[in-house]
């Protein structure tokens, strides 16, 4: 067995057992490998071990290793920060987009998401922390954004997604963590057009146990699958 095989499944029997612990069922949680910096071969034993989906970070990498079948079998979604000139590149491609966080950035989905005569999923990204360095629409902004996508045939948002600020002690997030489940449960109440809460992303290595304690149902894990990442060899 190798070593991203054995990861996957302890990281698995976390998911299960924080799953478990809040009450809910492990079934209902999804683990996406974040495969960022990792090659096609790497990606592809995650993808044998189990994951249930992958997601890319950068545009240029989810490019190279799509045609080389780094995610066979799985669905691959797009995780990090989407520029608007790169989105005809990956509409089409990816199965889901976690981190829009404009209306122009929807519409610019939703028009390339039209000529591929395709329904692109989306996840909302807040900026939980209000982070002045990271993307993401701010909490009190997020209703605005979604009166719009009523108008949008070509999107459909799916839920929210997350990266609080980084914690400096173990369960240093939940307060964020238990925000942005407010948040999902609020829109969930309100029905806005077009817009169903299904997934509630946050949570990596360090802290997807506490994500899911207060109600993540997707979490993204890179480090505690594939190892350090070695920010050296770009």
């Amino acid at each position: 067995m190798s070593q991203i095989t054995e990861n996957v499944a302890a990281v698995r029997a976390r998911v299960d057992a924080a799953a478990i612990k809040s009450g809910r069922r492990p079934e209902d949680m999804l683990l996406v490998a974040a495969t960022k910096m990792n090659d096609p071969e790497r990606v592809r034993e995650a993808v044998a071990a189990g994951v249930d989906a992958c997601g890319e970070n950068r545009v240029q990498e989810l490019l190279e290793k799509h045609p080389a079948g780094a995610y066979t079998g799985k669905p691959v979604h797009f995780i990090g920060h989407l520029q608007s000139n790169k989105v005809r590149q990956i509409v089409g491609i990816v199965d889901l987009i976690q981190s829009v966080d404009s209306e122009a950035l929807l519409r610019k989905i939703d028009a390339q998401a039209e000529k591929h005569g395709v329904v692109q999923d989306v996840l909302i990204e807040v900026n939980i922390g209000g982070e002045e360095a990271k993307s993401g629409v701010s909490p009190d902004a997020l209703e605005a954004l979604l009166l719009c996508v009523g108008e949008l045939q070509h999107v459909r948002v799916r839920g929210l997604m997350a990266i609080p600020p980084i914690a400096g002690e173990p369960g240093g997030n939940h307060d964020y963590f238990s925000a942005m489940h407010q948040l999902f449960v609020d829109i969930g109440a309100k029905k806005y057009d077009n817009v169903s809460m299904d997934f509630l992303s946050m949570g990596m290595s360090d802290d997807f146990e506490d994500a899911i304690a207060c109600g993540a149902n997707m979490v993204r894990v890179g480090s505690s699958i594939f190892g350090a990442r070695n920010y050296t060899l770009k």
